[in-house]
């Protein structure tokens, strides 16, 4: 097995596994706190990154503005309404709610990118995805689920937010080093969280700091995004970017499959069929950008 098939792996392990220790964590940790707090610890480490391999940083304002916007959508608001709809829905269907990313950004790109109109096959990629999101929230419409309905619209909002900032940094971000510009957003976004947290919940020192708390913090802040990271831009040096696509559709699999096994999470039959529907389009979108890549021969 080559060392590429084994970081997709592993990589694909990491973040099927971040949905657990979220909910693990969200048992005694205030969520927006817990969002803000993961990321400076994930900052602190890729602080050391740019140091140790001496990066160059922005100069213009513009670059440093850009940046904050791009972190304020990927970090703020994404996050803090991850974390905090994850405290109404299990953590495989957060992983499933979040899998809309990519099916977001090729609307948004549509009308940003000039280079990546919407065609027949994303098209019906993206109809299949939210056909998925509407079965899941069928559920979740009566005045008993408010909160299910709550948690899953944050959810994905936060999805539409981050591909919305993946598109921006796509189409005007290419000029950054990717340690240097995940640095700077996870900077900008995790202050509004820090702030809003401290003043909706409290200082922190009073948190219940269980030794479950601590590691689910630990686990996300260095694997869940520091060796992640790492690993997700060594792999887009390695192997092909179509390819690094499909990890979206292992994790959210990875994700039920875990809370079924770990902390006793049910699957409905309206999850198991918009989930799948939401992977199918995914797929469709995946494997057909995978073949005309080897078609053009690029």
């Amino acid at each position: 097995m080559n060392s590429p098939v084994v970081v997709w792996l592993i990589l694909s392990g990491i973040w099927g596994s971040t949905w657990l220790f979220i909910k693990l964590g969200l048992r005694d940790l205030p969520p927006i706190s817990f969002a803000g707090i993961r990321f400076v610890t994930a900052a602190a480490v890729l602080a050391a990154i740019v140091t140790v391999r001496r990066l160059s940083l922005p100069r213009k304002a513009r670059d440093w503005a850009f940046i904050a916007l791009t972190g304020f959508l990927s970090f703020t608001v994404n996050y803090g309404l991850l974390f905090w709809g994850e405290q109404h829905v299990s953590s495989g269907l957060a992983a499933v709610l979040q899998a809309t990313i990519p099916l977001f950004g090729l609307v948004i790109a549509h009308f940003l990118l000039p280079n990546e109109p919407m065609r027949v096959t994303k098209t019906l990629g993206v109809l299949l995805g939210l056909v998925g999101v509407s079965v899941i929230f069928s559920n979740d419409i009566s005045p008993e689920t408010n909160r299910a309905l709550a948690g899953s619209a944050a959810i994905v909002f936060g999805a539409f937010a981050v591909a919305l900032s993946n598109v921006l940094i796509k189409s005007r971000g290419g000029q950054f080093d990717p340690p240097v510009l995940a640095l700077g957003q996870m900077f900008f976004g995790l202050i509004p969280l820090l702030l809003i947290g401290f003043i909706k919940e409290g200082d922190p020192r009073n948190f219940h700091w269980t030794p479950l708390a601590i590691i689910s913090l630990l686990y996300l802040a260095f694997v869940g995004s520091s060796v992640a990271f790492i690993l997700y831009y060594w792999l887009v040096r390695h192997m092909e970017v179509t390819n690094t696509m499909l990890i979206s559709l292992v994790t959210p699999v990875l994700a039920v499959l875990l809370g079924m096994g770990t902390i006793g999470e049910r699957l409905s039959w309206r999850m198991g069929i918009g989930g799948g529907s939401i992977l199918a389009g995914l797929a469709i979108i995946a494997f057909r950008g995978t073949k005309s890549k080897d078609h053009n021969g690029n």
